[in-house]
């Protein structure tokens, strides 16, 4: 566990993290990365201002998902921790997971009539959260399983949750995914690059085969999958949806699973210091509420960034006096490095520095906060999901000095003086600059 700190007369720390926001070059931008190519005014000035470095969120050679990356920048261990991501779903969003319940992050995705063939798996992403909660109604009221209870619930956009109860023995998390796009590396969910789109039949996990827990936790969630189709298939909306020319949202995707919640040392008992977050996911708020990061409520999101984002800025500016640091966890780079759209995810990462850095650094007090800004993972526009390349941090504020860093990006991130850093590392390097 790392050296516990004392608050007395620390800087503030603003800990920034833009998911999704580390790329590879494209021809399309000239070999540059949507970061190197986006216009970002404040936060080369930012770099400028500090030091950089690049960070392998969990460690080398792991394509993270955000929560193990998460639980990781916040400076813990996540080979220690983490059981899975649909406990943390779950948890954030209410639901109880008892030890021996599995519980599983979700999608609603579309698949053809053979009921096999994925034709998307976040339903073109028009899916709305009313729409999805319905569809959530409909499977809670019309599904049900032979040997055990379940509790579904649909959260934002495309996404959701579920929890299985078995009636007459505990279930094991030890079990694959039904989505073919995550594979699991121990209890670590892991992006593929490569997958043929065909729904996955869950099984026991090797070493599991023979855990009876295994057997029926992945029985129940085939039975699971098959079932709430042909709910789904007959629902209204579904139909509705059709017939505007939209996919239906007639699959449920899961992966993930795990049969118990983490138990994370308060991270105030960790570093003494009392920490605020906002986040947009549930993974994040689980990660948040289990870890004891106070949440700071923020409005619903208008699907405008020009208004949300200078909405956050001033809220963080008014939370920082409330405590010694701030987590602040942007979606924003993410969604469109997943469908591809390198363009999208250039202007995402500029509206960001326009009206979220041009709010907040309008009134930070730089000399008395260090600011951090990094991303949880590399989401790679060319292969449409997350990858094992480094992330760029740059770090300025307080007593730092700069280092040379003209812009931050993830080629001028190589040649910074913080060199190179794991994820969990960071956290304790922050406190650190903050007694300085």
């Amino acid at each position: 566990m790392p050296a516990v700190f004392q608050s007395v007369n620390m800087k503030k720390i603003l800990y920034i993290v833009l998911d999704g926001l580390g790329d590879l070059p494209l021809k399309q931008l000239g070999n540059k990365t949507p970061l190197e190519a986006a216009l970002t005014v404040n936060l080369d000035r930012l770099a400028q201002k500090g030091k950089t470095g690049i960070v392998y969120p969990v460690g080398k050679g792991i394509a993270p998902e955000s929560d193990i990356a998460v639980i990781s920048l916040l400076g813990y261990d996540a080979h220690k921790y983490y059981t899975g991501r649909g406990p943390l779903e779950s948890f954030a969003e209410g639901l109880a997971v008892n030890n021996g319940d599995v519980a599983f992050r979700v999608n609603f995705a579309t698949v053809a009539k053979d009921g096999k063939t994925i034709q998307d798996r976040r339903v073109g992403r028009n899916l709305s959260t009313e729409e999805a909660a319905a569809l959530a109604k409909e499977i809670n009221s019309k599904v049900t399983l032979s040997s055990a209870t379940f509790e579904f619930k649909s959260t934002i956009g495309h996404r959701g949750i579920l929890v299985i109860r078995g009636m007459h023995q505990k279930l094991s998390g030890w079990i694959t995914n039904t989505d073919p796009a995550y594979d699991r590396e121990g209890v670590f969910g892991v992006a593929k690059e490569e997958f043929e789109n065909i729904v996955s039949v869950s099984g026991p996990m090797p070493g599991y085969e023979n855990s009876l827990e295994a057997k029926e936790a992945a029985k129940l969630l085939n039975e699971f999958t098959e079932k709430s189709i042909k709910v789904l298939n007959a629902a209204a909306i579904n139909k509705r949806r059709v017939s505007e020319g939209k996919m239906p949202g007639n699959l449920i995707l899961s992966r993930d699973a795990g049969d118990h919640l983490p138990e994370f040392a308060p991270i105030s008992s960790v570093f003494n210091l009392k920490f605020g977050s906002f986040v947009q996911m549930p993974v994040e708020k689980g990660i948040a509420l289990l870890t004891g990061i106070d949440i700071i409520d923020v409005p619903q999101s208008s699907g405008h960034l020009d208004v949300d984002y200078p909405i956050w800025a001033k809220i963080a500016l008014g939370s920082i006096q409330k405590y010694d640091g701030i987590y602040v966890h942007i979606k924003g780079p993410d969604e469109p490095a997943h469908d591809g759209d390198f363009q999208k995810k250039k202007e995402c990462i500029e509206a960001i520095d326009k009206y979220f850095f041009t709010s907040l650094l309008s009134e930070l007090d730089l000399s008395n906060t260090i600011i951090a800004v990094t991303a949880d993972h590399s989401t790679v526009c060319a292969v449409k999901a997350h990858t094992a390349d480094p992330v760029p941090l740059l770090v300025c504020g307080g007593n730092i000095q700069p280092d040379g860093s003209m812009s931050f990006s993830e080629k001028a991130a190589k040649l910074g003086s913080i060199g190179e850093m794991l994820g969990r590392e960071i956290l304790p390097f922050l406190v650190k600059l903050a007694k300085e």
